[in-house]
């Protein structure tokens, strides 16, 4: 019986085949390839949506930094940052998780969070909110902030 945790990826550097937990590439860290130590350059999903149920374990406990956009589907600027939310999160791949976190559909969080205007966007490292940005922000400012995490 196939485990649905495991995922064949190939080496793009040796051409080896190596398996790899779907659960180790949920936590943002990038698998090295068994034979020639080379990262595994795996498809990017863009960020992961965290809601009131996995914020705890997705955000708060991760073990990389995590940019957390607070959005709604209604906001303009939100959907304007969007985009550039998805570009980051391919681009930050292995070094900093990128997530969403719709605050209408997770109150509890986001009141919790004390989101009191979208776009917010905080930066966790390890656990705590180190940084925050409200409003839609260019990448390169959203980069600056990030470049000292």
């Amino acid at each position: 019986m196939p485990n649905d945790d495991i995922i064949d990826a190939k080496c793009k550097h040796c051409g080896t085949s190596n398996r790899v937990s779907k659960r180790k590439l949920n936590t943002g860290l990038i698998p090295k390839c068994g034979n020639c130590k080379e990262k595994l350059l795996m498809e990017s999903k863009g960020p992961i949506v965290v809601t009131d149920a996995t914020f705890e374990d997705e955000v708060e406990k991760s073990a990389i930094p995590v940019l957390v956009d607070c959005w709604a589907t209604w906001c303009g600027p939100c959907k304007m940052l969007a985009p550039t939310i998805e570009k980051l999160a391919g681009e930050l791949a292995g070094k900093i998780k990128v997530a969403k976190l719709d605050v209408d559909e997770n109150p509890k969080t986001a009141m919790k969070l004390e989101i009191m205007s979208i776009p917010t966007l905080l930066v966790y490292k390890d656990g705590k909110i180190v940084d925050k940005m409200v409003g839609a922000q260019p990448k390169s400012e959203i980069e600056k902030h990030l470049a000292n995490i």
